[in-house]
């Protein structure tokens, strides 16, 4: 069992409050992410879950049992760090044995859970070797066995990927998305980066200075942010925003549309020129001087041959409009 229940959390440090409190429901077996901009709480949350801070107001909850003020070893959760904080002197097998023998479990024990972590991991054939004779990619699923051997209620996993490349991001993300399916055990993942949240997580929580803006699946989210920051903050390019004339012509404050979500039509409404054109091969990304709607993003086919300074039109999909008042809320 992995369910987790946030109750009025907060934490304070002296007069600054960095979670001025969250009520939250995290159920068994999900895959939640926590994403928002550097500084917004999502690593200072994960650690009070963890118990490795402690909560200044609240109640953290583990399959209904209060664990507020249990210490981190008596709470069934297991942590993986941004740093991989592997043994150097140690072979991958003592590395990921190292919190069962700390637990007192015997040889034969250590052994079986060693192996079946090694296996879904793979790396059986790594046993014997040392974290300096690994890649980034291998030591980080070293780390990810040290956590899996204890058999957790729930995995935490902060930002554990922002040491790689961008190509083993990518493999690496398949890779804890594939274990989640095996293993079915409840995971929180802590990201800066959209891009992981939309393609890992069952739901994100999306913070903002260390308040929940909205809670969803990625798609619920992509389609229907609850407010500007959402919108702006979940999608690859950004949304584009328009106020002005536009926007109150359509009955509200802000009017939100995605690059994706913009046609090139030679009869559109909105006219502008092309600035920068970036050829992607499957995509291009037009960036284009609107006027008195400013510069818009538009996401358009590979094969669009548009340079610096075509003039072109474009159509706004009309059922793919987000609106928002002045209070940045969206309008539904």
């Amino acid at each position: 069992m992995g369910k987790i229940t946030l109750k009025s959390v907060r934490k304070s440090f002296g007069e600054t409050h960095v979670i001025p409190g969250i009520d939250l429901d995290i159920n068994d077996g999900e895959f939640v992410v926590f994403v928002g901009p550097s500084g917004c709480g999502k690593s200072t949350l994960l650690r009070l879950i963890a118990g490795l801070e402690d909560t200044s107001a609240g109640v953290i909850e583990i399959d209904g049992t209060d664990a507020t003020a249990l210490p981190p070893a008596k709470r069934g959760l297991a942590m993986v760090f941004q740093s991989y904080a592997l043994y150097p002197h140690m072979t991958v097998r003592k590395n990921i044995a190292f919190p069962l023998k700390m637990a007192g479990l015997d040889q034969a024990e250590q052994d079986r859970r060693v192996t079946h972590a090694a296996s879904i991991l793979n790396l059986s054939s790594y046993l014997d070797r040392r974290p300096g004779q690994l890649s980034g990619g291998q030591r980080q699923r070293v780390a990810i066995g040290r956590a899996i051997v204890r058999e957790p209620s729930a995995f935490l996993f902060d930002e554990p990927l922002s040491n790689l490349d961008a190509a083993l991001r990518v493999s690496m993300r398949q890779e804890i998305s594939e274990l989640h399916q095996s293993l079915k055990t409840t995971m929180i993942y802590v990201t800066h980066d959209q891009v992981e949240a939309m393609t890992m997580a069952d739901k994100i929580v999306v913070l903002n200075a260390g308040r929940i803006e909205q809670v969803g699946s990625p798609l619920d989210l992509y389609r229907s942010p609850a407010n500007l920051f959402v919108a702006g903050f979940i999608g690859s390019p950004k949304m584009n925003f328009i106020a002005g004339a536009e926007a109150q012509r359509q009955g509200c404050a802000t009017l939100g549309v995605r690059p994706e979500h913009i046609d090139i039509a030679p009869d559109g409404p909105w006219q502008g020129t092309v600035g920068l054109a970036e050829h992607l091969g499957s995509d291009t990304f037009l960036k284009v001087d609107a006027g008195a709607l400013g510069t818009l993003t538009v996401r358009a086919s590979g094969e669009v041959t548009l340079s610096h300074g075509d003039k072109i039109r474009l159509q706004p999909q009309p059922d793919k409009i987000h609106r928002f008042d002045t209070d940045g809320k969206a309008l539904r």
